[in-house]
């Protein structure tokens, strides 16, 4: 390749970076080719697709030398549709809500034990550590979807950003480690490791969930959904302590 081709490829690129749309298509395109590679792999845990794409994208950012703002002036379509998405759960709640209502009391339990530790454990670890109170509170939701967790990082003086990259770090570890995890443990009913996905690794726990099986996806939905809530409400108060 010649020095003219370089320089007429850098014109092309800094054209076509100008335009936010630009990084909207290299993110659907790149979670398009994780995804096929996952399938590729079985869907073994490690070949995340979400773990895969994020790879791709921030090497291609690091190569390019693009910022953040830059990239999420186009991302951020992406980041509006979590909204919506996290509502869409209700449809696989509505097809299994015999199953949730026979499970309704154990749901419960599991839902408050799940959401203090995840909280308690992360924040009191942080703190010993001699992490500031801002870093304290964008850790504190990292267990629940980015729409909620950066809206409750914001209102109690946490850094939003800070709180995604912490969710999405959250939900990538859940999603490889649910699996070999449950089979460790011997835990085989499928409503019991969904919710548990669900609810530790939010959306990605879910998405992960769905593909194992349809009963764990819905209880991972529930729990995700669920633990938004509960979660919105104890970050406050368990804070206040530190």
């Amino acid at each position: 390749m010649t020095p003219l081709d370089l320089a007429r490829i850098e014109t092309l690129w800094v054209y076509l970076a100008a335009d936010p749309l630009l990084w909207l298509t290299v993110t659907l395109l790149a979670y398009g080719l994780a995804d096929r590679f996952s399938a590729a792999c079985g869907r073994h845990p490690l070949a995340n697709p979400v773990l895969i794409a994020v790879a791709l994208i921030a090497a291609l950012l690091t190569a390019t030398g693009t910022g953040f703002d830059a990239y999420f002036q186009g991302a951020q379509f992406v980041h509006f549709l979590l909204g919506p998405a996290t509502v869409a759960l209700a449809v696989p709640l509505h097809r299994h809500w015999p199953l949730v209502r026979k499970a309704a009391l154990p749901i419960l339990a599991a839902l408050l034990a799940g959401a203090v530790t995840a909280v308690v454990s992360a924040v009191a670890i942080a703190a010993l550590l001699g992490a500031p109170y801002p870093v304290l509170a964008a850790l504190a939701p990292k267990s629940v979807t980015a729409a909620i967790a950066m809206g409750v990082a914001r209102e109690i003086g946490g850094e939003p950003s800070l709180t995604a990259t912490l969710v999405i770090a959250t939900g990538i570890l859940g999603a490889v480690m649910v699996t070999p995890l449950m089979r460790l443990c011997r835990i085989s009913d499928w409503r019991a490791r969904g919710f548990a996905a669900g609810l530790a690794s939010h959306g990605i726990g879910t998405a992960r969930a769905f593909q194992v099986n349809p009963v764990a996806g819905a209880f991972a939905g529930i729990a995700m959904g669920l633990n938004g809530l509960v979660t919105a409400a104890l970050v406050p108060l368990i804070l206040a302590l530190f």
